[in-house]
């Protein structure tokens, strides 16, 4: 981890939000609030002065909100990454959705409740989170690492891996911090025709998924949408976990449904891929693929550890273009994953093994 402190600059059109994200920011370990900004045109000059690693960006502002700040970011090619903070709404949602493809770190919610103490608290904790993800990133590691570490870990494609015994059923994607870029580059690439469904667990609260199946589904050939209870699982369709539910793969005869369960979170998180590998085993005999992408923790490990006692196979995206390498990490370690491979070798991967698997 980066032993100096991560430089952050606070930007919110609310005086009174930011001096109080900058007093949270004093206790938070490893951050130094450089300053703060009123909206995108004055953080635009303030990233020029004080260069930070991290802003914490108000979604909606007058003059230049958060997501004509972060394009502006990428046009000038300014190092800057973003936490955005984001409202518990519809809105919020889309803009927060539309943010995070453009390249946002991650995102926090802007308490809502009557005590301000719980509030405060409740900040904190998620800005603690975010910046201790954020220095054991590979954004702040800086692109010459990044660079030198993907010219190192490209895959050469030789089928090292024994074949499928049996067709793969499903594919499920697990991914949390970055997910939503991850999923923007991968999805885009399977085909309509793809025989079989495809699961996607997207650690995000209620509302927020939905913008982004909404915003997925206008990039892909396959169609890509919410869960909702009993819905089926069907070749060409992507579903993605509901925020703030468990998504239960069940078998019926040869069909396969999703079912929403509000049992208690694993791994601090609901939905999560863990729960969702137990039922896709249960629902599939194991003759599924999992593919664990870009995030922070350590959900997908013991399910991809008993997805391959059952016979299947695990996916990991490697560590040069992750955002957060912790999800991979773990799995990778363990030495479960059959194959590790960059961002832009997964769907290729995927077609490649739902092929393999068709021809036993």
């Amino acid at each position: 981890m980066n032993s100096r402190p991560t430089k952050i600059l606070v930007v919110d059109d609310s005086a009174l939000y930011r001096q109080s994200i900058q007093n949270v920011l004093r206790k938070v370990e490893g951050a130094d609030s450089v300053g703060s900004a009123k909206n995108g045109v004055d953080a635009l000059e303030k990233i020029e002065r004080f260069e930070p690693d991290l802003l914490t960006l108000d979604v909606q502002m007058p003059d230049m909100n958060g997501i004509e700040l972060l394009r502006e970011i990428k046009r000038r090619r300014l190092r800057s990454k973003a936490i955005m903070v984001s409202s518990f709404t519809a809105a919020g949602a889309q803009v927060t959705t539309d943010a995070l493809m453009e390249g946002a770190f991650d995102f926090i919610l802007k308490p809502s409740g009557s005590d301000p103490h719980a509030n405060r608290q409740q900040l904190q904790d998620e800005l603690q989170e975010k910046i201790s993800a954020f220095r054991e990133s590979s954004d702040a590691a800086g692109p010459r690492r990044r660079t030198a570490v993907q010219t190192a870990n490209t895959d050469d494609w030789v089928d090292t891996v024994p074949a499928p015994k049996f067709p793969c059923q499903i594919v499920v994607l697990g991914t949390s911090t970055g997910g939503p870029v991850a999923l923007k580059a991968l999805l885009p690439k399977l085909p309509a025709d793809l025989p079989i469904p495809v699961l996607v667990v997207q650690h995000m609260p209620p509302t927020y998924t939905q913008s982004l199946a909404a915003r997925l589904n206008s990039m892909c050939e396959l169609e890509v949408l919410e869960a909702t209870n009993e819905m089926e699982a069907i070749a060409g369709r992507v579903i993605i976990a509901a925020g703030g539910q468990h998504l239960k793969l069940i078998s019926r005869g040869d069909r396969l449904w999703v079912r929403l369960t509000d049992d208690p979170p694993e791994n601090g998180v609901r939905p999560s891929v863990d729960y969702t590998l137990r039922s896709t085993v249960d629902a599939t005999g194991g003759n599924a693929l999992a593919v664990i992408m870009t995030g922070m923790g350590r959900d997908g490990l013991e399910g991809c550890r008993g997805l391959k006692q059952s016979g299947g196979f695990v996916f990991a995206q490697n560590r040069s273009d992750c955002v957060v390498y912790g999800m991979p990490k773990v799995v990778i370690e363990e030495k479960l994953a059959d194959r590790t491979l960059p961002l832009a070798k997964l769907a290729p991967g995927i077609l490649r093994h739902i092929k393999r698997s068709r021809r036993t």
